[in-house]
């Protein structure tokens, strides 16, 4: 079914529902899901809305018309996106493949909504497998001692594709600063720890020498601070002292996939709020 999913944060105060369900209730507008959120510290509100497109009398553009009154009024930072237009995804990866591959597949099986538009990489070792599924295959190298030829390869290689996200799937670079502010809240990352535990690189070593009893892995939106971005999803395995760094390597993979996939899935569906460094997904 398509819908329109109406997207809402604002300050807090009396109204906002009222306003916003007689707004749509007015154009005969069907609502199939509905979340709101309040959060006392801040007094914030947050809202999602997802409203049956064949119910309304008009398309998106006059939807976003008529509604931009409300939005004014009530000082909202507020998006309405539509169904029938699949998000635009470009794919990074550098030479761990389970992720990515994982993604391929649930794209394959229609279990991600979106468009796939090529997939980049720092290496060649995974073309085989991303043009297996018809996708294109870009081999980007970083050269250690002058990132800022291969970042603006990247950069336009996004541009050129329309890319609304960027998902890294285990690409083991730092984006530079300037990419990272210029698609704020559309990169997302995978991290393989239960962030803020173990940033940086071999967490899976440091969680070892540690000697922690629960290992996990962090989604996040990318920012200009190391693995500091705002989380989207986590999840965690119970290791013991028995397991070693390549048990724990092995177990976290697993982690991984479902973590960035569920991940990726809430920001396709619109349904992650980002307030400062921290997120409500409804």
């Amino acid at each position: 079914m398509r819908t329109f999913r109406l997207v809402i944060s604002c300050p807090d105060r009396v109204g906002i529902v009222a306003k916003v369900s007689n707004f749509l209730a007015s154009h005969n507008g069907w609502i199939t899901e509905a979340s709101h959120h309040s959060d006392n510290l801040s007094g914030w509100f947050f809202m999602r809305h997802e409203i049956r497109a064949d119910s309304l009398p008009f398309g998106i553009e006059a939807l976003r018309e008529a509604f931009a009154p409300i939005a004014e009024e009530f000082s909202m930072d507020w998006r309405i996106t539509d169904t029938a237009q699949k998000k635009r995804v470009v794919l990074m990866a550098s030479r761990e493949s389970h992720c990515l591959a994982d993604l391929l597949h649930r794209w394959h099986s229609d279990e991600l909504d979106c468009e796939i538009a090529c997939v980049i990489s720092n290496h060649d070792d995974l073309r085989s497998m991303v043009e297996w599924h018809g996708i294109p295959y870009y081999h980007v190298p970083v050269n250690p001692q002058d990132k800022e030829p291969a970042f603006a390869e990247v950069s336009r290689l996004v541009k050129h594709h329309d890319a609304e996200v960027v998902v890294l799937a285990r690409y083991m670079q730092i984006l530079p600063p300037e990419l990272c502010s210029e698609y704020a809240h559309k990169v997302i990352n995978i991290h393989h720890s239960f962030l803020p535990s173990f940033v940086g690189a071999k967490p899976y070593h440091q969680a070892s020498m540690r000697g922690v009893k629960l290992i996990g892995a962090t989604c996040h939106y990318v920012t200009e601070e190391l693995d500091a971005g705002p989380i989207i999803e986590q999840d965690v395995v119970r290791v013991s002292h028995s397991d070693s760094i390549e048990d724990m390597v092995r177990f976290g993979r697993d982690v991984e996939k479902m973590v960035l996939a569920r991940g990726l899935r809430y920001h396709l569906e619109d349904r992650v709020l980002v307030h400062g460094n921290k997120t409500v997904v409804f």
